[in-house]
């Protein structure tokens, strides 16, 4: 039974991509992958985006809330803050591909995961505390200007 042996072989072939799919895409979900060669150079070039990009969107958000000459003092520690969480999010992007590759297994690379979300909500708390002074001493129509930018960015800004 030549066709019943082939029938099986395709579906062990289907079933096993299909499995691998699968892992793939949990780990994907679940967060990092261990630092491989690959991997190491695809953080860092995503780092040096980062860095030319962190830039323009600190141009960006202070051309869209309308900052004005008075607010310059408060912008410039909201605008330092963004500088600081990018240079927080670069070290540990650096520290991360500085290990060996496959160095770490899965524990390990939860807690690196948990490290990198705790630098985010760390980060997004300074903004916060640097945006909550701007926005406090803005007019009310440049509140709501505020607002409407927020909403569209989604708060992504650091």
């Amino acid at each position: 039974m030549p066709i019943l042996s082939t029938i099986r072989n395709r579906l062990a072939s289907k079933a096993s991509l299909l499995a691998v799919t699968a892992l793939v895409g949990a780990a994907l979900v679940a967060g990092p992958l261990t630092a491989t060669a690959q991997t190491a150079y695809h953080h860092r070039a995503a780092a040096d985006a980062r860095r030319e990009t962190v830039e323009e969107r600190i141009s960006g958000l202070h051309a869209a809330l309308h900052i004005t000459p008075d607010e310059e003092t408060s912008w410039g520690a909201v605008a330092q803050s963004m500088r600081e969480n990018e240079a927080a999010m670069q070290k540990l992007v650096a520290d991360r591909t500085a290990e060996a590759p496959h160095s770490s297994n899965a524990v390990e690379d939860l807690r690196n995961y948990e490290r990198f979300t705790q630098a985010h909500v760390n980060g997004l708390k300074n903004l916060i505390s640097s945006f909550e002074t701007l926005y406090h001493a803005m007019p009310d129509t440049q509140k709501v200007v505020a607002d409407q930018v927020f909403q569209k960015y989604g708060g992504r800004t650091s």
